[in-house]
């Protein structure tokens, strides 16, 4: 056994240090060049990912019954790549089987595996970009970043917050009581890191490693076993990270199964199956707040960290950039076709419009400002692909031609040239009982709705946020009154607030080591990214304690 954690201890107490100060800071670069990782790495990572299209997808000494495999293709290039597949029973067996060895490793120990899967997982980011584009639809440029330095961010943030609460207390003291002219009582005590058990890690099919990282790391850095259960149209990035962390446990002497794959098929899942064992004392969830309330129901008391649907906006009460304004909300309301959970849906202005640099806008002309900038955006085919992305699932295109008939359509969505697309579908909503901007309408749709004036905006903005769930927030304002109504209404509704963004910095990014992701204070998600609230309770210290012989 190596010494991982010498190896890494610099680049662990550099993050804990990050996630102190909040300060920008990542070991792993988000561009893909090859000056960063290798000249031959863009080559190297094509040629690998075209080497498993087709094929048999190895796992050294994973369970296996069967093979599975029909995912999702939105660019066009079908994988059929099968993975190897058990029953839920012989997956949980296996795990178990490798819980007390790796429960009872160190807190350096585990970090510094950990550690080195990272770094290894993002020597190998062009082959996971990849992955990830041809399971999302993601361009590459943004599947690069999602699916490997951003999510390694991620992975690395959680095993810093769970180190830096594991060993935020002793771990062994002399407990002296004085008792005036009698001995005073001497306890010798040490304390115990004891993991909950095994967790599950339920992927989504639009981000199955930035939003899985967290969870998969936070588990097995306090100590838990984890099955990992991808998305049956998006398994391939999970796969290769499973893969990747199976090596390093067994050349560290660990049973690989501290990590397994659940994979599955569409119409054939086996989530509900796993879950209804009863055998899981963490669950970690993205998807749609139905499955999530049906995973609160059924976990059986386990731990349940989700991210939920919500309806995400931006209210727009003046500005002092018009121009930039618009263009950055059109980079947004189009970045990978609206399918980000923290991409805006709602757009709420005053009916008599705004002030701005360019003069009083009404509210027809600040929608037309947009519009326009959208257009430019995507006028060119393959800039609108590198843009938009492609559609990961049949289903967004039925909520778009649903959403053509909530209002009036002011900007159609059409497609890109490349791949299952299309581009952003704008719609001056009815504002009726019950309309579709209610609820979320994930994909490349977006509302504007007429609010009676700035400070009706942000109620119904952050109302909405409050009672149907929100991620982010945006506001326009170059009133100081407003923004701090606006800031107050946000935080009390649990919605973190960008404000008058433009240039090169959008409201769907988060940023790992300063941006909380999700609050858990809405109905969008109870756990937030990566909070003392998230590493925690997946682990308890339990004591031992004697008297001190004289």
């Amino acid at each position: 056994m190596t010494n991982l954690y010498d190896r890494h201890s610099a680049l662990l107490a550099r993050a804990v240090e990050a996630l102190r100060t909040r300060a920008f800071w990542t070991p792993f670069p988000e561009v893909p060049s090859g000056k960063v990782y290798g000249e031959t790495a863009k080559a190297d990572g094509i040629a690998g990912f075209e080497a498993l299209v087709g094929s048999a997808f190895d796992i050294p000494g994973h369970p296996e019954t069967r093979r599975v495999g029909r995912e999702n293709a939105p660019w066009g290039q079908t994988l059929a790549i099968s993975y190897p597949a058990a029953d839920p029973a012989t997956l949980i067996a296996a795990c178990e089987k490798a819980s007390h060895s790796w429960a009872s490793a160190d807190p350096e120990t585990r970090a510094g595996i950990l550690l080195e899967a990272l770094t290894r997982l993002n020597a190998m980011s062009f082959l996971i970009g990849h992955a990830t584009m041809h399971t999302t639809g993601q361009a590459f440029p943004m599947a690069f970043q999602a699916g490997g330095p951003h999510a390694q961010d991620r992975g690395l943030e959680a095993v810093a917050a769970a180190y830096a609460e594991m060993t935020g207390s002793a771990t062994a003291a002399t407990w002296v009581k004085p008792q005036g002219k009698r001995d005073p009582i001497t306890l010798e005590k040490r304390w115990r890191i004891v993991p909950r058990g095994m967790s599950l890690m339920i992927g989504c099919q639009t981000f199955p490693n930035w939003n899985g990282y967290p969870g998969l790391f936070a588990s097995l850095a306090t100590g838990n076993t984890v099955i990992v259960k991808p998305h049956p149209g998006a398994i391939l990035p999970l796969a290769l990270t499973v893969k990747v962390l199976r090596e390093v446990l067994a050349e560290e002497g660990f049973s690989p199964d501290v990590v397994l794959l659940a994979a599955d098929e569409p119409g054939a899942e086996i989530t509900k199956a796993l879950v209804e064992t009863r055998a899981f004392s963490i669950i970690d969830y993205t998807g749609s707040s139905v499955f999530a309330a049906w995973l609160r129901k059924n976990a059986d008391g386990a731990l349940v960290f989700t991210e939920e649907t919500g309806v995400n906006s931006i209210t727009i009460t003046g500005t002092d950039d018009f121009a930039g304004m618009c263009d950055n909300i059109a980079f947004s309301l189009s970045l990978y076709s609206g399918q980000m959970c923290t991409s805006p849906q709602n757009l709420y202005l005053s009916k008599g419009g705004i002030e701005t640099d360019e003069g009083h806008k009404s509210f027809d002309e600040v929608v037309g400002g947009i519009v326009a900038a959208i257009d430019r955006l995507l006028e060119d085919g393959a800039q609108a692909s590198s843009v938009c992305g492609a559609i990961a699932n049949a289903a967004t295109f039925e909520r778009v031609a649903k959403a053509r008939h909530a209002g009036r359509v002011v900007r159609e969505s059409r497609e890109t040239g490349l791949g299952a697309s299309a581009t952003p579908l704008l719609v001056v909503a009815d504002d009726r009982e019950g309309g579709l901007e209610r609820d979320e309408c994930f994909g490349p749709v977006s509302f504007f709705i007429a609010c009676k004036d700035a400070h009706d905006a942000i109620a119904r903005a952050s109302a909405i946020a409050a009672e149907k769930g929100a991620i982010t927030a945006a506001l326009y304002a170059t009133d100081g009154a407003l923004i701090e109504e606006a800031a107050t209404a946000f935080s009390k509704a649990g919605v973190n607030l960008s404000v008058n963004l433009t240039g090169n910095i959008y409201v769907n990014q988060s940023a790992a080591f300063s941006d909380y992701h999700v609050t858990g204070a809405n109905p969008s998600g109870n756990a937030s990214l990566t909070d003392t609230a998230f590493v925690a309770p997946r682990f308890r210290r339990v004591m031992i304690r004697w008297p001190r012989a004289a």
